[in-house]
């Protein structure tokens, strides 16, 4: 648990302390990576694009999983991290942190696991999401429920269920699943509503 106090407290303040708090052997018995990657039910010709991919923690899960894995992320020392001894079909993308440098209609999948309350501008940010998406593409937000709780950021950094939802089908997307097996976090699925 010493792992998570930094996290818990302030956002971590460098790749290292990141990747630590990010890779923490505690981490996959509330995250149960197994059991998520299973409910995204990849097609083995899919492109995924794992957006905040931070080390590859999904990322190279995907991997096996898919095609063509990119893991997305705005730091290239987190980058290299996701990159090393991982799956020739996992590619590295470095993003901005207003756009996720995706080109138009090349991802059947848009992955986000505890990260959309890092992008500031979200409603110009999911216009850019849904160009890149494939026709019956999806987007997947897993993310800490907004509540005191032993692992994640503070409650006031933390996006509620309720809004991300919103600000979604504000952005023309419309829900089509949500699964309760993780403990801390919402698990929600979305395609374009067009």
């Amino acid at each position: 648990m010493q792992g998570q106090v930094p996290h818990q407290q302030h956002a971590p303040r460098s790749a290292e302390e990141y990747l630590r708090v990010l890779n923490d052997p505690q981490r996959e018995q509330w995250q149960k990576p197994h059991q998520v990657v299973m409910a995204l039910d990849l097609k083995p010709t899919g492109v995924v694009a794992d957006i905040g991919a931070g080390g590859g923690y999904f990322a190279r899960r995907f991997a096996l999983h898919a095609a063509t894995v990119l893991a997305v992320d705005i730091d290239e020392k987190l980058l290299k991290a996701a990159a090393e001894g991982a799956p020739p079909n996992l590619k590295t993308v470095l993003a901005a942190p207003d756009d996720p440098k995706l080109e138009a209609g090349s991802v059947d999948l848009i992955f986000f696991c505890d990260v959309l309350h890092h992008v500031e501008n979200r409603p110009a940010y999911y216009a850019k999401l849904a160009k890149a998406l494939k026709p019956g593409g999806r987007i997947v937000i897993v993310d800490f429920y907004k509540k005191k709780l032993p692992v994640g950021p503070p409650e006031s950094m933390k996006l509620s269920e309720t809004q991300v939802i919103e600000e979604l089908q504000a952005a023309g997307f419309k829900q089509t699943k949500s699964l309760d097996f993780l403990p801390y976090q919402y698990f929600l699925f979305f395609e374009a509503g067009r």
